[in-house]
């Protein structure tokens, strides 16, 4: 796999001819962690992903078996005497960049603080049996505001337990509370994530559109709301032609042709 060139080999990108990019995380040595140069490149990495028509779907990784993302560069903050993080410190999908198509976590390892904040940040999530999930901040000082929406994904009580003690959760219950979709044994994780990335991929793209845009709209409003903007939301998938194509093809018992148009 290339390397992005503005951030060396920090963070490699594979465009693959099915649609699905996957960007990993590539400084096992150091777990992984969010240095500057990992930063970098998952900037320009999200940033291709967004910008090229071909691809549909992210899967986002790391390199080893041993983290996935160890979280921020501590000595970088001890380093700089970093007080609050600048807004635009992180790259982080749906939050402080925009991406209209969906995006997979493939966790195969420790997800610590930074590292649980960027896989929280994917629509979805798969992770290895061997996987384990922290937000450790309150063992070091720091703070977490990133979790917040993460009261969307799992009980609250939960959330305030994994915040307050800073403890770690192992894959299985990660699995069990709803933080993952779906677990794999080590060997098997990027194949079950690219499973899941082809059935996504199997749908027509305007209404996988619409439907990841529903999901986030319901999250940021009330019912009445949501269901009003996701109606407009929905409006340019019904009027496309897939929309004809799809129906067609069920009542010719044929695969359907989708345009995304």
């Amino acid at each position: 796999m290339p390397g992005l060139p503005d951030a060396a080999d920090a963070v490699l990108f594979d465009a693959r001819d099915d649609g699905i990019a996957v960007i990993t995380l590539n400084r096992p040595d150091r777990r992984n962690c969010l240095d500057a140069d990992v930063r970098a490149g998952l900037t320009a990495a999200w940033d291709r992903f967004e910008h090229d028509a071909a691809l549909r779907i992210a899967i986002l990784t790391g390199t080893g078996d041993k983290a996935f993302c160890a979280g921020g560069d501590l000595a970088e903050m001890v380093a700089t005497g970093m007080r609050v993080p600048p807004r635009d410190m992180y790259a982080l999908p749906y939050d402080t960049i925009e991406l209209s198509k969906p995006t997979i976590a493939a966790v195969n390892g420790a997800a610590y603080a930074g590292g649980w904040m960027i896989a929280q940040a994917c629509d979805l999530c798969v992770a290895t049996t061997t996987a384990r999930f922290a937000i450790s901040e309150v063992k070091v000082g720091r703070s977490s505001p990133w979790a917040a929406p993460l009261i969307h994904m799992i009980p609250q009580r939960i959330m305030m337990e994994l915040l307050l003690t800073g403890a770690p959760i192992d894959a299985h219950r990660a699995y069990e509370i709803g933080l993952v979709n779906r677990l794999a044994e080590p060997d098997r994780l990027l194949p079950v994530a690219i499973e899941l990335a082809h059935e996504i991929l199997s749908g027509a793209p305007l209404s996988v559109r619409a439907a990841r845009e529903t999901v986030m709209l319901a999250t940021e409003m009330g019912r009445s709301a949501a269901l009003r903007a996701a109606r407009a939301a929905s409006e340019w998938c019904y009027n496309s032609e897939d929309a004809q194509e799809g129906p067609a093809a069920f009542a010719a018992h044929r695969p359907p042709v989708w345009k995304g148009c």
